[in-house]
């Protein structure tokens, strides 16, 4: 992919790479990132053109129905990160690190991103956290493991934040501004800032050389995220940050009653599709 072409769609000959991530920064092109969880998803994502796939924690949630991402486990999400490899050729595929797989110590980290590389095809991880885990995103980046920092609301800290809050207001904005600098020095090669102030991740966009994805942090992040979910309207009480770009609830729920009518008047199965 040369750096004349646009990040979005482009050359479908191969996967996206970090560089193209990097350039895609250098050029001041924003980009769309959207999680997936199953291959039909992913296909549909992949043929439109997404360049970044996130296999969610969020998956906690949407596919397991917990209240939060922190029950979900290493195991629970390999499959879901394998089913989006296998249906996507051109995205890159960053798999979460969910609580409890990597804040123990460096080689749990590289023990638990080895398992999504080797047994999923990840092409990428994300973890949460700021300082506390420097020592762990500098081991991956050392093992050849490419990694997504997060800093802001960070999930699966929700029960020390007292909620989902906005984060980095005050005083905390500086240490978040410090915390993304040392997490590029570390080797991040992009950096997620989820629920802080707009003027804040435009000051930390401006400061790294990285791209910055956001989620609930203004129009001046390199990047944009959304939950597939909350996007295309299945989730009944989306956050203030989320745009709804369809009614999937809506279009669902009139096909199924559909089914249903046709199937208690006998009008399904028609002739037309059943063998003879």
């Amino acid at each position: 992919m040369s750096s004349s072409t646009t990040l979005y769609g482009g050359a479908q000959g191969r996967r996206v790479t970090i560089r193209d991530l990097a350039a895609a920064k250098e050029r001041g092109e924003r980009w769309p990132m959207l999680t997936a969880y199953d291959a039909m998803t992913a296909r549909i994502f992949d043929a439109a053109g997404i360049p970044v796939l996130l296999v969610g924690d969020s998956a906690a949630m949407v596919v397991y129905g917990h209240e939060s991402t922190l029950p979900v486990t290493v195991d629970d999400l390999l499959p879901l990160t394998a089913a989006v490899v296998r249906g996507s050729s051109r995205a890159l595929v960053v798999a979460d690190l969910p609580f409890g797989s990597y804040q123990a110590s460096p080689a749990q980290a590289l023990e638990s991103a080895g398992r999504f590389m080797k047994e999923a095809g990840a092409h990428a991880v994300k973890l949460e956290g700021g300082r506390r885990v420097l020592p762990q995103v500098e081991a991956l980046v050392s093992a050849g493991v490419p990694v997504m920092a997060h800093l802001g609301l960070t999930p699966q800290s929700v029960n020390t934040f007292g909620g989902y809050r906005v984060q980095g207001r005050g005083q905390a904005g500086d240490e978040l501004m410090a915390d993304a600098k040392d997490l590029e020095r570390a080797g991040a090669f992009s950096l997620v800032l989820e629920c802080v102030p707009a003027d804040l991740a435009q000051r930390v966009t401006a400061s790294l050389a990285i791209p910055t994805i956001g989620i609930g942090a203004g129009a001046a992040t390199d990047a944009q995220v959304l939950v597939w979910q909350d996007l295309m309207g299945l989730t009944p009480r989306p956050a203030r940050f989320v745009k709804q770009y369809a009614d999937l609830t809506g279009v669902m729920d009139q096909a199924v009653r559909a089914f249903a009518d046709e199937v208690r008047t006998g009008a399904f199965p028609a002739p037309e599709h059943t063998y003879t």
